[in-house]
């Protein structure tokens, strides 16, 4: 296994101390405490949720712009007010020009919505569950996620993570590719076992620098060409 310090090296040399610093600190939210993820209502999880499905496939400025009709739309995101709206009053959203007019994404957030009010049952909070998942299996949280939500399968799930400040990597084309040049990982992961190894993986990398996932994933990226 290649030492992270090796790999750190490789990135200061490619892009430099200030660019590295600059990409963590612009390119994803601020990392966020157990206790700030608590204090988040459950109705600005579920917005994120649905921000995240959107913005897949489009251009992030796009959807950013049209999200406040949508906050609208769906009455601020209160689960328990998406939960109540009927097949008929999802299906109208189609008819508003205001929103990105893709009907399974409208159902997800309504179905997303019943999740959530679920998860707040057995959890107490979205913000709770999230705090407590531990960081040395956070591909268990990817495949958690997937399972209880709509369309947050995939790439999803650890996004809607990174947005709501959850300390997570990412498996980006660029860590991929890291990956197979450093020789820690061959090919791109296919399934729950593979994801298992690179947890492995930035577990060991956490021990060696005591740097948050997220950071790490953010360096890999940057060591190679």
């Amino acid at each position: 296994m290649v030492a992270f310090a090796k790999i750190e090296k490789a990135a200061l040399k490619r892009v430099g101390a200030k660019e590295l610093q600059d990409r963590i600190k612009t390119r994803m939210p601020p990392l966020k405490s157990a206790a700030a993820l608590k204090k988040v209502s459950d109705d600005r999880y579920l917005s994120l949720i649905g921000l995240r499905i959107f913005r897949a496939g489009l251009k992030h400025e796009m959807v950013d712009a049209k999200w406040p009709a949508f906050e609208k739309a769906f009455h601020r995101f209160d689960p328990y007010k998406v939960r109540a709206m009927s097949d008929e009053a999802i299906e109208a959203l189609m008819k508003d020009a205001r929103l990105i007019r893709h009907l399974g994404k409208l159902k997800a957030v309504h179905a997303n919505a019943a999740a959530m009010i679920a998860l707040a049952d057995e959890k107490g909070g979205c913000g709770a569950y999230l705090a407590a998942w531990p960081g040395e299996n956070i591909v268990g949280l990817w495949d958690d996620l997937a399972k209880r939500f709509a369309h947050l399968g995939g790439g999803s799930g650890p996004y809607f993570l990174r947005m709501a400040g959850k300390d997570t990597f990412v498996l980006s084309d660029w860590v991929v590719k890291a990956l197979n040049e450093w020789g820690a990982f061959e090919g791109a992961p296919k399934g729950k076992a593979d994801r298992a190894k690179i947890q492995a993986l930035f577990n060991e990398w956490a021990k060696e620098t005591g740097k948050p996932l997220a950071h790490l994933s953010m360096t890999l990226a940057a060591s190679v060409d």
